[in-house]
């Protein structure tokens, strides 16, 4: 029987891991880099020095810059590019398409659209499902153990992405709420900014912890009013992926937040990084899209406030602590 051929779109640092893991699995794997120089030092080098040094690439791994090359006979794609390039990268790529795998998380800034509404709106019709959870490409790619979530609304779809990707020491679980999962993934990293200006800030534990938790509950309450389930919330997805992402001292979302907390300008820090930060885009795209559904997100809109300049630290803080009483 042939060995499945799986395409990696991103050559960061999330989409040398997925491969890594995918190669892992057992697969052949061609991973895709927009950049001609980047890719070819990658090919070279047997190593994605910039994202994860020291990490070697298996020999099942081939690196490419043509996208049609590293389609060609996949028997799916998986698409680890920043949220806010989904929809370019969805343009450029061949017209047919295997079923693909998202590990994109964010709010698309111009439309407001979710991953996966970027794909039905650009290809409509495309088999796609949604990847998320509680994980650091270092880590998945070192081989330490971790899980996920594979969402879709299709059963045999996600079980035959999970049935690719998932090994032992990477353990996949399915999810038919692939709404809840998404805005999991996006809010986690607008509120991991929060909870590391806390701690930049010198506020302490218990106003991260209290911070986390409450952004927990807007999570929430925004999956319900988009379509999806609260229970989900409390997943890997959800839970698990806030867990990690704002308190990890890996996370770049938390580490930014403590840069801002100390109080560093936004421009001076993202210009230190060669990595995305997904929360400085998604925090003005998320509160937008809550807004159009009528929901409040109090800590998420701190974060937009705080990321434009419009508030400092203390004054988001003054904000969120004046807020009316109630029950929770």
């Amino acid at each position: 029987m042939a060995v499945p051929k799986l395409a990696v779109l991103g050559a960061g640092a999330w989409g040398t891991a997925l491969a890594i893991q995918a190669a892992g699995a057992g697969h052949a794997v061609a991973l895709w880099a927009r950049d001609a120089g980047r890719a070819a030092a990658i090919a070279a080098a047997r190593e994605n020095a910039r994202y994860l040094p020291g990490i070697a690439l298996p020999a099942g791994l081939a690196v490419t810059a043509d996208a049609a090359t590293a389609l060609a006979g996949a028997a799916a794609a998986i698409l680890a590019v920043p949220a806010q390039h989904l929809g370019a990268v969805l343009a450029s790529l061949p017209p047919a398409l295997p079923p693909l795998l998202l590990a994109a998380k964010g709010v698309e800034q111009t439309s407001l659209r979710l991953p996966l509404e970027v794909v039905a709106a650009a290809r409509p019709g495309q088999a796609a499902a949604v990847l998320s959870g509680p994980n650091f490409a270092h880590e998945v790619a070192a081989g330490l153990p971790a899980a996920a979530v594979i969402a879709s609304a299709t059963p045999a779809l996600r079980e035959r992405l999970a049935g690719l990707l998932a090994t032992p020491g990477f353990r996949l679980y399915g999810s038919d709420d692939p709404v809840g999962v998404q805005v999991g993934g996006a809010a986690k990293n607008v509120i991991a900014i929060a909870a590391g200006a806390v701690i930049g800030a010198g506020l302490g534990e218990n106003a991260r912890a209290a911070l986390v938790t409450r952004g927990l509950a807007e999570l929430s309450r925004l999956a319900v009013a988009l379509g999806g389930r609260a229970e989900t919330a409390a997943g890997l997805s959800g839970l698990g992926d806030l867990l990690l992402t704002a308190t990890g001292p890996s996370s770049r979302n938390t580490s930014l937040g403590i840069a801002l907390g100390r109080g560093r300008r936004l421009a001076e820090v993202l210009a230190e990084r060669s990595g995305v930060t997904e929360g400085v885009a998604t925090a003005p795209a998320i509160i937008a899209r809550a807004a159009s559904v009528g929901v409040e997100l109090p800590i998420c809109e701190a974060v937009a406030a705080l990321l434009a300049e419009r508030l400092t630290l203390a004054a988001a803080v003054e904000h969120l602590l004046a807020r009316p009483r109630r029950d929770e």
